[in-house]
């Protein structure tokens, strides 16, 4: 999601999942600064399931589809109606009491996320400003909120933006699947890495170990049917000699 000039010039990847905020400050193309703030998507769900007291995935639908992080752009007219329980009235909730309970818990966070940028120490050199991410990062007017409270740009990182063909992957182009793609991304580049020599050994070394593979089964069949020989052997011996004493002692 970040540019090679971002790292450089300086840049705070905020990223927003369900349990947690994760927070990495780049500067000259280095991890400066990095931290875990125990809040996340989930915590504003909550808020809003007891703010308007509600199920718990009632207040999820409205987050992800009526949430917003400024109650100054929702109207006080534009209502939602939530179904009641068995038998009882369906619930209007405005959208600007809905977006007054996230903007007080995202506050917070963003607040927490600029306390570790001060304690970096690098609050002053980060040029490429704030890139927000992760699921949480979807909620409308985010990142006017981001900029009113730190004084620095922002913008939404996407996790197709330095990918090929991306409009042929539109269903993953969410912020919610940065750090999957990212992971697969990372695994390729581990891939490439390995020297033609080192594929070739390991190859070789695949090659060598189903041969020995099917050495060791040949051996436990050569041995089994010997076994079996020399039962048969011992039975033809044996049999008329254990007879003999058998009839003997009766």
């Amino acid at each position: 999601m970040l540019s090679d000039e971002e790292k450089e010039a300086g840049v705070v990847l905020v990223d927003i999942g369900g349990g947690t905020t994760d927070v990495a400050i780049f500067h000259d193309s280095l991890i400066r600064h990095t931290a875990v703030i125990p809040f996340g998507g989930n915590v504003i769900t909550q808020d809003i399931k007891e703010g308007c007291r509600i199920m718990q995935r009632q207040a999820e639908m409205l987050k992800v589809k009526f949430g917003s992080a400024l109650a100054s752009e929702s109207k006080e007219n534009e209502v939602v109606c939530i179904p009641g329980l068995r038998g009882r009235d369906p619930k209007e909730i405005t959208l600007r009491n809905l977006a007054s309970i996230i903007q007080a818990r995202m506050e917070e966070i963003i607040e927490l996320v600029n306390l570790e940028i001060k304690n970096s120490g690098y609050e002053k050199k980060l040029i490429g400003g704030i890139v927000v991410t992760g699921g949480g990062s979807q909620l409308k007017h985010l990142t006017q909120l981001i900029e009113y409270l730190t004084g620095m740009d922002a913008r939404i990182g996407y996790p197709t933006e330095h990918l090929a063909n991306s409009n042929d992957i539109e269903a993953l182009a969410s912020p919610m699947f940065a750090t999957g793609i990212g992971l697969v991304l990372k695994g390729f580049e581990s891939l490439e890495a390995v020297q033609p020599w080192e594929q070739a050994a390991v190859v070789q070394q695949d090659e060598v170990t189903r041969e020995q593979q099917v050495t060791e089964k040949q051996e436990k069949i050569k041995t089994h049917s010997n076994a079996e020989r020399r039962g048969e052997f011992f039975d033809r011996i044996l049999g008329p000699v254990k007879k003999f004493f058998d009839d003997s002692e009766d």
